[in-house]
C-alpha cells in the first residue's frame, strides 16, 4: 500500500536527514518530524484510513533517504 505523504512532512524529514548527515540533528527538528507523523496518523484515523506510525515513518524515510526505490 502506497502512502500519500504531504509535502510539509516530506520537507520536515528532509531537514532532519540533512541535519543527521551533518551530525547536527536538533531536538527541535526531531520533535517536529515526530509531531508531523503523529498528526498525519491521527488525521488518517479520523478519515477511516488507519495507518500505523511505523508504516508512515518507514515510507517517509524511504522517500527521503532512498528516493530511487521509493516508487517501487
Amino acid at each position: 500500500m502506497a502512502i500519500e505523504l504531504p509535502d510539509n512532512l516530506i520537507a520536515l524529514e528532509r531537514s532532519a536527514w540533512e541535519e543527521i548527515q551533518a551530525g547536527a540533528l536538533t531536538v527541535e527538528t526531531a520533535l517536529a518530524v515526530r509531531e508531523g507523523v503523529a498528526a498525519f496518523v491521527q488525521q488518517a484515523a479520523e478519515t477511516d484510513t488507519p495507518l500505523s506510525r511505523l508504516d508512515v515513518e518507514m515510507a517517509l524515510k524511504k522517500m527521503v533517504r532512498h528516493p530511487e526505490t521509493a516508487a517501487a
